[in-house]
């Protein structure tokens, strides 16, 4: 399971940067300031969550069942929260109404809290054997 949660992380890390770069550049004509800087929210916390991914991967203080759980809270968070973000940033592009899904972006931040959440109970679980 920790490969498959580092690899995630990754993946979702160098498409925050392709995201970020093509907000940037590629977007910037086509798409409000307001929207735009909608569309780096959803980039910034895609690669928070990747950085998450990648910390708990590899690290040895969190239960495997915990890592798994995280990791599945984590995906869908970022597909649900990022995900709606980047196309109510980019609605006036699509021929879709994305606003009329707008209620998954606060159901996938909380499935992104959750998992935080998650991590921070197994802190509080560490034993302190000598």
């Amino acid at each position: 399971m920790n490969k498959t949660i580092l690899i995630t992380g990754s993946i979702l890390g160098v498409l925050s940067i392709i995201l970020g770069a093509f907000g940037a550049h590629a977007l910037k004509e086509l798409i409000s300031y307001a929207s735009q800087q909608t569309f780096e929210t959803g980039v910034r916390y895609q690669m928070y969550h990747a950085l998450l991914l990648l910390f708990i991967g590899g690290s040895s203080f969190i239960k495997q069942k915990t890592k798994k759980i995280i990791f599945y809270l984590v995906v869908i968070g970022v597909i649900l929260f990022s995900g709606s973000i980047y196309g109510l940033a980019t609605n006036e592009l699509s021929g879709f109404n994305f606003k009329s899904i707008g209620f998954i972006t606060p159901i996938g931040g909380l499935f992104l809290i959750v998992a935080w959440g998650f991590m921070i109970v197994d802190f509080f679980n560490i034993s302190h054997k000598k």
